[in-house]
């Protein structure tokens, strides 16, 4: 069994703002919400980044019109002890997907961690 970070996207619509910057932070502070109301503070949460589709820098992926933001979040979460990476996905879709419910999420990216000290005592044979 492995453990993995677990990175997904997530779009979070907010009403009623006139500027990006507070789209961004309310979406943040909403997201955060209500992760911990469900006790999920170990989830990491946010602004997403976007690249620029001409020169590839990256920006805030942040969209406004009629004073409503589609902002993008980037969660983050490490799930221990999972059979294959979909296996982690899975995990971190249950458990972040719980919290938010009627959000969307997509997985962009896992990654193999390697497991604590004792394990790895008991890989190189001590």
């Amino acid at each position: 069994m492995s453990n993995y970070e677990v990175a997904m996207e997530a779009a979070w619509l907010v009403r009623d703002v006139e500027e990006t910057d507070d789209a961004i932070g309310v979406a943040v502070s909403e997201a955060g919400k209500r992760l911990n109301e469900t006790d999920k503070q170990y989830v990491e949460v946010e602004p997403g980044v976007t690249g620029c589709p001409v020169c590839g820098e990256p920006f805030d992926a942040a969209f406004l019109a009629a004073n409503t933001a589609l902002v993008g979040l980037l969660l983050e979460i490490d799930i221990f002890n999972a059979d294959s990476e979909e296996h982690a996905e899975r995990i971190a879709k249950s458990e972040v997907g719980g919290a938010l419910r009627d959000v969307p999420l997509e997985v962009i990216e896992v990654i193999e961690t390697e497991g604590d000290e004792e394990d790895a005592d008991v890989d190189a044979g001590e």
